[in-house]
């Protein structure tokens, strides 16, 4: 059993209609957060990546990620996750690199395969060629921080004896998300750990690892948790639930969870908080249940929540903040401390 887990915030940076902020201040206001968090005893901050929509969905992480970095003192910073297939890989990894370097190798570059056409159509990217532009991105990055010239002769990409610099001391992990089983079984065998979103596929990720012959202690999860946690959750859910509902439905119009024709957005807030993938818990709650989840997947070396649902005022995602890092995760803590 590991009992060396993270716990960490996760940040979309949007600010949907009526702007609460504008984004100078709202970007300025979770920084300061961010870095007030750190301070409460949060370990990692992760950050998530699309393009044109409305209310700023960051289409920037790696520029964030360099701000936080200054901000910050040991915090580990990801990404969860950025879209490599839309990505020149030889661009990711200098900046992947520079982050690295800048921070002193607190930096893992989590990525993903995308699913949105409009992305895809923007950046010239087929939909259809995603496995092969990760898998090659994959491999460019790697190459790029090995020190070594980097060589590729593939279907996407074409590259022969390129010097890439500088080279980080220490490499970024690349850590590799998803939700249906191929892009899971990618991650057990390229990547340096699966990214899952609300508890999505941690079973097939062991799975993909006993397929390839390599042990459970091989693998490692990286868990972005829907939790809304507070001391009176029926007080939260009322207050969140404009938010669940905003957020959610927008991945589901997106197509994030299957084909929009075929997937009903959520009718509001309720129905979205009890039947998406949100868990909304009270203190007591939170603890037995991150407790159980970590008991089961020794694998997860980090678990990190939504700060701030879009639209959210400050103040309610603060309070979730001092509430879990006081009254939650301290005993959650001590009790795996106490497993043999």
């Amino acid at each position: 059993m590991s009992h060396d887990v993270r716990f960490g915030l996760w940040y979309d940076f949007r600010n949907p209609a009526p702007a609460r902020w504008a984004f100078e201040d709202l970007y300025a206001e979770y920084l300061k957060q961010i870095a007030w968090a750190e301070s409460l005893g949060f370990q990692s901050v992760w950050l998530t990546e699309h393009h044109f929509v409305e209310d700023g969905y960051t289409p920037s992480p790696l520029v964030l990620a360099a701000a936080i970095g200054e901000r910050t003192r040991s915090m580990r910073i990801g990404t969860n996750l950025m879209l490599l297939p839309l990505a020149d890989p030889v661009r990711l990894a200098e900046d992947a690199a520079a982050l690295s370097i800048l921070t002193r190798g607190r930096f893992d570059l989590g990525v993903g395969l995308g699913y949105r056409e409009l992305e895809f159509n923007y950046f010239k990217r087929s939909l259809r060629h995603r496995p092969s532009l990760m898998e090659e991105g994959v491999e460019i990055l790697r190459q790029a921080w090995s020190g070594n010239p980097v060589t590729l002769h593939g279907k996407r990409f074409q590259l022969d004896n390129l010097p890439v610099r500088p080279v980080p001391a220490t490499r970024p992990g690349i850590l590799m998300g998803g939700m249906a089983e191929p892009a899971i079984a990618r991650a057990a065998r390229l990547g340096d750990g699966f990214l899952s979103t609300g508890g999505i596929g941690h079973d097939l990720y062991i799975q993909a690892l006993a397929a390839q012959g390599k042990p459970r202690s091989a693998g490692a999860i990286y868990a972005g948790h829907w939790g809304i946690i507070s001391p009176d959750p029926e007080a939260e859910a009322r207050r969140v639930a404009p938010y669940a509902l905003y957020q959610t439905n927008a991945y589901v119009a997106w197509g994030a969870f299957g084909p929009p024709d075929q997937v009903p957005l959520f009718p509001d807030g309720d129905t979205a908080l009890r039947e998406g993938l949100y868990d909304v818990w009270d203190g007591d709650t939170a603890v037995r249940e991150l407790v159980t989840l970590l008991r089961t997947y020794p694998e997860i070396r980090d678990v990190h929540f939504w700060a701030q649902l879009p639209g959210e005022p400050l103040e309610q995602g603060s309070a979730r903040i001092e509430y879990m890092a006081t009254q939650v995760l301290p005993k959650v803590r001590a009790t795996l401390a106490a497993t043999p």
